[in-house]
């Protein structure tokens, strides 16, 4: 299965850690997003998270191409609890030092009331391999998170977890990966 990973663009409340938060697409973000698939493609099947800043594109994408469009609530953002919303600079001047325990290992610092790194792994990959059970050899669309490809990224590029943050992932990217059929993880350029 070859899975293109289609990162939302832009939101209506910025920057920041957005988790949760349901937030919508700026009109930049969706331009972000449609220049990313313009000449992408094709596929043959569209999922996302259900997330509106996700969902609301991958539906519109879907009808005008005629994809089928599934949610798949695995593969949503990471909770980050107490920290939701606030950008990395204002943590910065409340909580220096745990924000740099998790910058330099995300699996061993989890922040106050936030999904542990390690449940949001198991949590995505367990989506990623109940849809390569369900869409084995085709390709599919997956319109997603920083966090989400981030993790997938890292897993493709057999990175060590202090890493996963330094996977840069910018708003309306598109990047590709082959789930083999051992279920492991190939990035492909």
């Amino acid at each position: 299965m070859i899975i293109d990973l289609l990162r939302h663009g832009e939101t209506e409340l910025g920057g920041g850690l957005r988790g949760s938060l349901d937030d919508a697409l700026t009109a930049k973000g969706w331009a972000q997003m449609q220049a990313a698939v313009d000449t992408a493609g094709p596929w043959q099947v569209v999922v996302s998270s259900p997330l509106q800043r996700c969902a609301r594109f991958a539906q519109a994408l879907g009808e005008r191409s005629c994809l089928p469009v599934q949610l798949a609530p695995g593969l949503q953002e990471l909770h980050f609890g107490e920290w939701e919303g606030r950008s990395a600079a204002d943590l910065m001047l409340t909580h220096e030092q745990q924000l740099g325990q998790f910058w330099a290992d995300p699996y061993s610092y989890t922040p106050p009331g936030a999904e542990a790194v390690s449940d949001f792994s198991a949590r995505v990959l367990a989506a990623i391999a109940a849809l390569h059970a369900e869409h084995a050899g085709k390709r599919v669309l997956l319109v997603t998170h920083g966090g989400v490809m981030r993790l997938l990224l890292a897993c493709a590029r057999g990175l060590p977890r202090e890493q996963l943050l330094q996977v840069e992932v910018g708003h309306g990217a598109l990047c590709r990966l082959e789930v083999l059929g051992d279920g492991g993880l190939r990035e492909v350029h």
